[in-house]
Order: structure tokens, then sequence, then C-alpha cells
């Protein structure tokens, strides 16, 4: 391994302590844990609830508009500092409590939470404080009214009470300001009064916890005309169960004398020519005649009204689609029970012609045009039309679902769940390689045949077969083949607490591994411990040791008291029973530590190939340079080799460069041609040159 990868696996642990540690950051948030518009009754408790997070045990401050009444540290055994204790109270969560509050304490809250090296938060809050409204009385000025004449006025007055809102209303419609009405403060003026001003007045008083109702009949005096009959609220139809009232009025004064009848029969609780019916049922539904009579003329007039009741069928239509059994076919149903009259049910997108009053059923055979087709059930009624639709479609892709325990026998039990999303529902068939599984003795599957369970001691004999899972509706089929596999580990993570005295450690296990319980090995420092005389103590260890076990059903767990100072290696063995599958990946959490063994070995080993390349490198540039210089000193025309005399010269003496005579050595050209493993000198490397021969030609 050369430097630059040293240097490249330093920078990936740093990116990982990085990613490990993202995230620790806190922030200290508090929130109303209700309204934070509160309304409230003198004399009542009533709490400003907050909630918090981020930091325990802030500071809180409470403050009406600027000024603050109550300051206290959460958690503290100091007491609070409250500005009025009779009245103020603060709850160990923060909230701020009103005893028997006050009609004066209406305002504006702000609540502020610090947490050192958190910063500060902040809610507000409003609080509206009523009194009940009580004893409220209606009065007209003046005491008869003539058509024709200026105005008259209706004002009331109430003994105690706080109004948030005052409305009035001239039999049962509101009144608002206009050219005829003026609605002022306490009183409602009527301008330029006229007979159709005649009725019953009155006025609604309101406030949160309070309203009161008030009512005054005013009469103008003209003579009487034909009645008029009307059912309030105004509608083509009522429902069962509806409140109405039927009125029946004439003008004229004195004001007629009304008298309701139904069915032959006077309704004596017909009053002042109104008719209340509560909670009307479909049998009085009819002909309603009302009499109107004036004591002082004695002409009596009459008139009648049709009311229609009718019953809404309870809650909505209900569409389902199922299975025929033993065949291909499909059952649509559509439901929509009770009324007056029963609603009328079809299925327009199957057919046109078929129809059905309450219950309705329709059966299509299965084809791919209705396979995630949307039908719907058109559900007729004269009180309100209503419509379901219903989805067929066949199996979809699914996942099977593995879970293994262990049971009183000591047996391995595995469980397989299959269940595929199918309208309508699919039903569930096993096979075991090309055989179908029933329930026995080894085998167990639920009613419902989505499960399959497998009994057995031995977990090899898990591995050793192939399960398939068959879903199947009449549109459609979906299988699975379940191949189990031993106790695995597919990923583990660690997640450290913003100290490092804690980890919580998760992993995850494949889907089809049978797994039923979990060994967490450690390796480094002994967790800290107290001996007998109630000091710390720690040991160490290189090897893995089991700290914990944890059963099958187990995703993650929590190791407690770390020293941050020490590093920590942990890992996760699978077992099903006292068979362990391979190891988890070793998490570490702890200083670092330089460089690995196989760093290291990698080091070591680089150290001498370098050294050897670079001296292959220079013996080879020598090389190169030692050619060139022998073909500069070649003479044009070589001298007869035969009478040459061989001089060697030493490294350390000056070498001959020139010959007696003035004349330049010949090349040696026998060593020249001999290749290096005949020289009897070996090449050198970064030294002085090795003997060269020159001749002397006598």
């Amino acid at each position: 391994m050369t430097w630059s990868d040293g240097f490249g696996r330093s920078v990936f642990l740093g990116i990982l302590l990085c990613l490990t540690f993202q995230g620790a950051h806190c922030q200290l948030v508090v929130s109303a844990a209700g309204p934070t518009r509160v309304k409230a009754i003198a004399g009542s408790d009533v709490t400003l609830a907050v909630s918090f997070s981020g930091a325990p045990d802030p500071a809180v401050t409470w403050f009406r508009g600027i000024l603050p009444v109550v300051t206290w540290t959460i958690g503290s055994s100091t007491p609070p500092d409250i500005a009025n204790r009779e009245v103020l109270r603060i709850e160990r969560t923060g909230s701020l409590t009103f005893v028997n509050v006050p009609l004066n304490y209406t305002g504006n809250y702000t609540i502020e939470m610090t947490k050192s090296g958190l910063g500060k938060a902040e809610t507000k809050f409003s609080l509206e404080v009523f009194e009940n409204i009580r004893n409220v009385t209606l009065s007209m000025q003046p005491e008869f009214v003539r058509e024709g004449t200026d105005q008259f006025t209706l004002q009331y007055s109430m003994l105690q009470g706080v109004v948030e809102q005052q409305m009035w209303f001239f039999s049962d419609r509101e009144i608002k300001t206009s050219s005829h009405y003026s609605v002022e403060e306490r009183r409602l003026v009527i301008l330029r009064p006229n007979r159709d001003d005649t009725g019953r007045y009155t006025v609604l008083l309101t406030n949160p916890f309070s309203h009161v109702t008030v009512h005054m009949n005013v009469t103008v005096l003209y003579g009487p005309d034909e009645p008029i009959l009307e059912a309030r609220p105004a509608q083509p139809l009522y429902v069962s169960g509806d409140s109405l009232s039927l009125f029946c009025q004439a003008e004229g004064f004195p004001q007629p004398i009304a008298e309701w009848a139904f069915g032959g029969q006077t309704l004596s609780d017909s009053r002042e020519g109104v008719l209340n019916l509560t909670n009307v049922q479909t049998s009085q539904g009819g002909v309603y005649t009302c009499t109107l009579l004036n004591e002082k003329t004695e002409e009596k007039r009459q008139e009648s009204m049709i009311l229609n009741v009718y019953e809404k069928p309870s809650g909505s239509p209900i569409c389902s689609v199922q299975s025929v059994n033993g065949t291909t076919d499909l059952q649509y149903h559509c439901q929509w029970s009770g009324g007056t009259p029963q609603a009328q049910l079809s299925f327009p997108g199957l057919s046109n012609t078929s129809s059905g009053a309450g219950n309705f059923s329709l059966i299509v055979t299965a084809s791919d045009t209705l396979n995630w087709k949307t039908v719907f059930c058109m559900a007729d009624h004269p009180v309100e039309p209503n419509k379901c639709n219903v989805t067929a479609y066949s199996p979809m892709e699914f996942l099977p679902a593995v879970r293994t325990t262990v049971n009183s026998e000591g047996k391995i039990v595995v469980a397989i769940h299959c269940l595929s999303e199918a309208s309508p529902e699919a039903v569930v068939s096993w096979f075991k390689g090309s055989g179908a599984v029933t329930s026995g003795t080894a085998y167990q599957i639920s009613s419902d045949t989505t499960q399959l369970e497998i009994r057995d001691y031995n977990v090899s004999n898990f591995l050793l077969q192939s399960y398939t899972c068959t879903c199947r509706n009449p549109l459609g089929t979906q299988e699975r083949e379940i191949q189990l596999r031993g106790p695995s580990i597919s990923d583990s993570s660690l997640f450290p607490n913003q100290d490092g005295t804690v980890i919580t450690l998760t992993w995850e296990v494949p889907p089809t591994s049978v797994v039923t319980g979990f060994d967490i090995q450690m390796k480094g420092p002994d967790l800290l411990s107290e001996n007998r005389n109630g000091t710390q103590t720690r040991g160490t260890s290189n090897k893995y040791r089991t700290i914990q076990k944890k059963p099958g059903s187990a995703r993650s767990t929590d190791i407690f008291v770390l020293d941050p100072d020490l590093t920590y290696r942990f890992r996760v063995i699978p077992k099903a029973l006292m068979t362990e599958g391979e190891p988890s990946e070793v998490q570490r959490i702890g200083p670092g530590e330089g460089l690995s063994g196989p760093a290291i070995a990698g080091i070591a080993a680089g150290i001498p190939c370098s050294l050897l390349f670079l001296f292959l490198l220079g013996g080879l540039i020598y090389l190169c340079v030692y050619c060139n210089k022998n073909k500069s000193r070649q003479t044009r025309y070589p001298v007869s080799r035969a009478v040459e005399k061989v001089i060697t010269t030493q490294p350390d003496t000056t070498p001959h460069n020139l010959l007696t005579g003035g004349l330049k050595s010949p090349p040696d050209y026998n060593r020249l041609q001999q290749t290096p493993s005949e020289r009897s000198v070996a090449l050198p490397t970064f030294v002085p040159p090795p003997p060269a021969r020159v001749a002397t030609t006598v």
C-alpha cells in the first residue's frame, strides 16, 4: 500500500466520524399544548398550557403585556417568584394556571424560556374572561304602536353579564341595519312601522360561556287580511328527525286566534299560530290546516299546507365485490337499507336494466376488462342521491414476511405470512417443492390461509426446503417462492449520544432469515462497574465477549456507561437456538488509533520495493549514458585488433584520454558485443565508473 492509499483511508475515516456525529446539535423549542386564544368564565380555573423540548429544566418567565408576573426555573427547589399567588400558579411543565380568575385578568400573555447555550424560545397567548349573562328583559317604547307612526324601540337590560355579540330577530329572521331598522347598542329601532312589523321579536345575547334569548311580540294595529301559512325553515321536504315550525298568521288587530288541525284532529299544542314539530317522523307527513278566528269580528279563515316528511337511509351506501364460490364469477353488491321510501340502487357501468331497492347484487363473469375497473353504485333517494364505488383487481406483487419464535417444546417455529392486496380478497395456497402443504404436526395453516407455521428442532432442516405461496382470485394469481436462510444480519449501525457515554446499536435481518436471538458482543475496555468498596473498576480485553442477549424480535439495544476517551468495538451475533450466524459488521466508537495493522504491513512491504525500483532505475540510466559515451569514442575506421595490448586502469586513477602519439584509444568491440551476463563486472548504481579498457597500438 502506498502513502496515497493510507492518506485516502484517513480521509475516509474522518468523513465517517463526521457523518456519525451529525445531528447532535439541540435547540430549545417551546410551543402551546392547547389553544393560544383562551376564553374563560370568571371564577374558574384556567391553564395556559405549554410544552418544551431541546433542553432540560429551562428558566421560565411569564409576562402580562410587558410586565413579568411569574419567574421560575423548571425542576428547581427554589419557589417561583409570582406577582399574585392567590390567582397565579406555575405548573411543573411551565404552564401558567389562573385560580378563580377575575374579570380584570383579561389580556395578552407571553411565556419566555431560556437555557444557557441554547438561546431563547417564546410563545404568546391571549386570555379573555367573561361573566354569565343573567336576568335579561326586553321592553318596548311606546307601549302601543299604530301603523304610520315615526318609530318604536325595543331595548334590553340585564342584571349581570358580559356580552360579546348581540343579534336581533324578527320571526326568527335576523335583523340588520337598513332603511327600516337601526341596530344600536342594547336596542333595536323600527323606523316607519307598518302592519308587516307585527310579529315576534327576539334578541340573542351571547358570550363563549352563556347565551340568552329574549322574545317580544309586537302588534301594529290594523284590520284583518288573508292568513299566511309557512313552515320554517322552508323546504320542499323534511327528513325524519328534523325540527320545524308551522306558522299561521293573519294581518289584523286584534291578533286572530289560530288553530292547527292534522288528520281531522285539532293540535292543542299550537300557540299564536305557530306549531313546533320536534324530531318529526314520517307518520307526521300530510295536510295541515290552520283556522284563524278574529275575536272582535268573529270572522274565520282557513288555509292548508302539505308537509312532506321522508326518512333518509342511515349512513352511506356500501359497495363490495366478492368471489362466487367455485366459479370465476364476480358478485358486485350494493346496500343502503332503511329509509322512506327505500333508495333505488343500480350499477349502470355493468347493466342498464337491472336495479333494486335497498339491497342489490349483480353477478358478472370475471374478465380482463374488469381488472382495475372502478364500478359505481348509484343510489337514488328523494332526500339525497348518493353513490359508492368498488374496484376489483387481481392480486398484486407482495413480499412474504417471516417471523421466528421458539415454542414451549423447544422447537423453532417459523411463521411465513403471505398477503397480497386484492379485491376480492385472495385465497392463499401453500406448496413445499412441488407438493401441496396441509395442516398437521409439522405444519399449521391459519384459518384465513395467509400464514404457514413450520415447526422443527433443527435449523438446517429449515434451509433444505423451498416453500411457495400462491394468492388467487377470479382476476388473477400471484405467487412467491420463499427460500429460508440461516441466522444472518444484513446491516448494522451505531448511534452515540452527545457525550459519547451511551450508544444505540441497531441492526437489520434479511426477510427470510431464521433468527431466534442475538448476542451483543464487545471488545475493548470493560463497562464501568462498582466493587464491594463502592469504587468504580474497569478491566480490558482484546477478545470479543457477550455483554447482552436479545430476543429474535429485537432490532436495537442501548449500551450504557462508556468512557468517551476509550475505544470500543461492537458486533451482533445472530443465533437460531444454538446455531450462530456470521457476525455483523464491527461498529467502533472512540478516539482515533493511528494506522491499522494492515496499513503498517503495507508500508513495511512498500519500502524495500521502492528502494529496489530506484536501484534498477539508476542502473538503467547509467547504462544508457555509458553506451552513448562509448559510441562517441569510436574511430571512423577501426584499427586492427591483432596487435592490441590491453591495459586496465583503476577507478581511483585518472583515466587515459590520450595514447602515445596523441591518438585516441579504440573501443573494445569484443566487450561491447558481450551480453550483460557474460561481462565479469556487474552494472554499478550511483558509484564511480567501472574499470575501462584502453588499447595501445604497437
